[in-house]
């Protein structure tokens, strides 16, 4: 049998194992405000989730164009360089992303595959370039350096914008709803939950079917009535849940926070479905192309990869199928979901993280600050913000770790920064936006006193500092396998792959059974 077609086997079984532990790490961001506040059971809660993840997938146009274009210029690289590193990619983000389920750390795919197709891409062209191929290149011409610096940045302004947006729309929204909610939802529960319900649609609707093959026609309809969309989805919101409270005694916000978690699910899957499909959906189209040219896999260039070319729907559907079965059955995304919950809870909870060095000094820092503050605002101010910030324990056996109010804040949030920083097309990782407004949310939620912020703020340092490891890992590991695969040849690829199956195989186990 052609080796070749064995990589591209492998490659589709890669696949279905990076949708196994992608989705086990990315059910964090759009579970963790439901289950946290306890608005439903979570047996109700992951069919709402999984509903949306599916139509999400669904209706994708599934095709990655950072795994065909956006880190290497595929012009330069032969049919057997895009092998090589596609392989390198798919088992070091296998590895990678079990490893930190394992550890019930979330971390971003977005990243951890762009690092990855940048590690390997980087080897690949040092390693063509030293043999004497393209010497009129250098290796940056390689590589779409511009593209790789704005993943970077984009990174390092999405932490702090969550964060702080975060922070500020919970303390404006504590400060109308108080930590007794009741009377300020039955005021204007239903105007706040309806101007949430148009944000969410506006979500689904501009950003969750932005990536979707639906038709221009289609498409252009969204865009050209986004105003009439906003304007009608918040009165017919806002009246529906009027009627639904007034007449039927439901929450406002339960509904908001049940269909932020289908809307954010839904563009979970339609965008970060390529993070796991992309590069072996582009191997295989690849590996056609070359078969249709005749000619030898070091010799074929892969300019081709530059066009657009659709993913089949079979493909998506069964992609779908794959993630609902997962946030199902995993007992590895339970792990991670619990993770952002105890570290966004309102009360006293067992401390999965030790104070250290830079937690302490971000605690002494925001001292410093809220002094500041406090030297600023008018006593009188101070006593009734603090009266309306006024939080009593109560010790009950199965309380929600954070209520309503702050569930709706974290999901809302969450979806307009995405939204506004897709309509910018600026890359963004949906596992960033999401676990930094929680923490932003919780921050202004009082949720970190004196005795459990120095643990909190370890938390959120460990989380942070384990993307920046998935970045560093992800660049340095996809290069070795990379090196080992483009002297090994196609038999030391496949020797990898099934080390990397193996693995996966007993750390699900471990996990089963723990």
């Amino acid at each position: 049998m052609d080796s070749y077609l064995l990589l591209v086997i492998a490659l589709l079984i890669l696949a279905v194992g990076d949708l196994i532990v992608g989705v086990s790490n990315d059910a964090v961001n759009f579970l963790t405000s439901a289950i946290g506040s306890k608005v439903a059971s979570r047996k109700t809660i992951i069919i709402i989730a999984a509903a949306g993840v599916f139509v999400g997938a669904a209706f994708s146009s599934g095709m990655m164009e950072v795994a065909r274009k956006g880190i290497f210029n595929p012009s330069f690289f032969s049919f057997a360089d895009v092998m090589v590193i596609f392989m390198a990619v798919m088992i070091t983000d296998l590895i990678l992303l079990d490893t930190f389920n394992t550890l019930g750390l979330p971390t971003s795919t977005t990243v951890s595959i762009v690092f990855e197709l940048l590690g390997a891409s980087v080897m690949v062209g040092f390693l063509m370039l030293k043999a004497g191929k393209h010497p009129e290149l250098k290796l940056l011409d390689l590589i779409n350096t511009a593209k790789a610096i704005q993943i970077i940045g984009g990174i390092f302004i999405s932490i702090a914008v969550a964060f702080s947006v975060g922070a500020v729309a919970q303390w404006f929204s504590r400060l109308l709803f108080t930590f007794n909610a009741r009377r300020g939802i039955k005021k204007y529960g239903a105007l706040f939950g309806g101007i949430c319900m148009t944000f969410i649609i506006y979500f689904l609707l501009i950003k969750g079917i932005k990536g979707a093959d639906f038709g221009n026609n289609i498409n252009n309809f969204f865009k050209q009535s986004a105003t009439n969309i906003v304007l009608y989805s918040l009165l017919i919101s806002t009246v529906t849940l009027f009627v639904l409270q007034k007449l039927f005694e439901i929450n406002p916000l339960k509904v908001v926070v049940l269909a932020g978690t289908f809307a954010l699910a839904m563009a979970f899957a339609g965008n970060d479905l390529v993070n796991f499909i992309g590069v072996p959906i582009t191997g295989y189209q690849s590996y056609g192309m070359w078969q249709e040219s005749g000619l030898a896999a070091d010799v074929f260039s892969m300019s081709a990869l530059a066009e657009a070319v659709q993913t089949p729907k079979i493909l998506l559907f069964a992609a779908g199928l794959i993630m609902v079965i997962t946030l199902w059955f995993s007992a590895k995304a339970q792990k991670v979901t619990d993770t952002s919950v105890k570290l966004g809870s309102q009360d006293a909870v067992d401390e999965r993280f030790k104070p250290n060095l830079i937690s302490t000094g971000v605690i002494k820092v925001a001292n410093a600050l809220n002094r500041v503050f406090t030297t600023v605002i008018p006593n009188t101010a101070l006593h009734r913000i603090d009266k309306r910030f006024h939080y009593e324990v109560i010790h009950e056996e199965d309380m929600p770790a954070f209520d309503l109010v702050r569930a709706a804040v974290n999901l809302v949030i969450a979806s307009i920064l995405i939204a506004f920083a897709s309509s910018l097309k600026l890359p963004l990782s949906t596992t960033y936006v999401s676990f930094m407004v929680a923490m932003g949310a919780s921050l202004a939620d009082r949720a970190w006193g004196k005795g459990s912020a120095p643990y909190r703020v370890a938390g959120v340092v460990n989380v942070i500092g384990g993307w920046f490891i998935t970045a560093a890992a992800a660049f340095a590991l996809s290069a070795l396998i990379a090196l080992a695969i483009y002297f090994g040849g196609n038999y030391m690829a496949l020797a990898l792959f099934f080390v990397a199956l193996i693995a996966m195989y007993r750390s699900n186990r471990k996990a089963k059974v723990s």
